[in-house]
């Protein structure tokens, strides 16, 4: 029997490329979002659901489990971005932000912990961030987001495990998505102080996500996670400057850490 399959944010990007590759895998997969009808997929089905709307979420979960009689792995992937100087975001953004990388996915996990422990199985897959591990300048709500994802994922891992409901977190850095389109750019005031420095922060993120790895190496090693008994509890997938900064940060000085971190935001 083929695995039920949930992706949130599934109409583009990681979350369509995952749903995509699992259902030529012979998945049974569904995917969310916001107006299905917008999307012309006929590979997997796509079920409307605002990350955000806990009604919504209910629905959509309840749909599945009701057609299919299970939900055997979910992939937490539905997010958004946000920049921003620290001191100008507003604090709307910033909740909007936790509303869909952070609450969101926590309340759909919730959703689904009740199929999977009734049938003693279960994988959820949380998509987070390489940014996740450490900030960088402008981007510190986003990174944020990111980071309680990844903690709250390892609360889920213990707290499930006795239920045999294995908890996933991928933090993928840079991949070539339509991410810059649905990002929240909080603006800078006229005479802000970091209008300079904010543009270019703004401009070597875009030209990283345009010169990105492909996000079926995201979609592929979702596959090799559910294939797998006993996966890790992270992973980490992108380049290898990507990952490697993460052994930077425990490894040198903090300052030093920092100075590489602004270097590397402004090329």
């Amino acid at each position: 029997m083929s695995k039920t399959v949930l992706v949130t944010g599934a109409s583009s990007g990681i979350g369509k490329s995952i749903a995509l590759f699992l259902s030529s895998k012979g998945f049974n997969v569904y995917g969310t979002c916001r107006n299905p009808k917008k999307y012309d997929i006929i590979k997997f089905k796509l079920l409307k659901c605002d990350i955000t709307n806990i009604e919504q979420i209910k629905s959509a979960v309840s749909h599945i489990v009701k057609k299919e009689g299970r939900l055997d792995v979910l992939i937490n992937n539905a997010g958004i971005g946000i920049t921003g100087p620290m001191e100008e975001t507003s604090e709307s953004d910033i909740k909007s932000a936790f509303e869909t990388n952070f609450f969101g996915p926590i309340n759909i996990i919730k959703e689904c912990i009740p199929s999977m422990r009734k049938h003693k199985t279960g994988l959820i897959i949380n998509i987070t961030s390489i940014m996740g591990y450490f900030a960088l300048p402008y981007r510190g709500v986003y990174s944020a987001t990111k980071s309680s994802m990844e903690i709250i994922g390892e609360a889920f891992s213990m707290e499930l495990n006795k239920f045999n409901i294995k908890v996933v977190n991928i933090a993928p850095g840079d991949f070539k998505t339509d991410i810059i389109s649905r990002r929240i750019n909080s603006p800078s005031f006229p005479e802000s102080l970091y209008k300079k420095d904010y543009k270019k922060s703004i401009n070597s993120a875009n030209n990283h996500v345009k010169n990105a790895l492909s996000p079926e190496i995201i979609s592929k090693l979702v596959f090799k996670i559910i294939k797998s008994e006993n996966p890790k509890i992270h992973y980490k997938v992108g380049t290898f400057i990507q990952k490697f900064s993460i052994v930077l940060k425990n490894i040198l000085p903090d300052r030093l850490f920092e100075k590489i971190l602004l270097y590397y935001n402004k090329n």
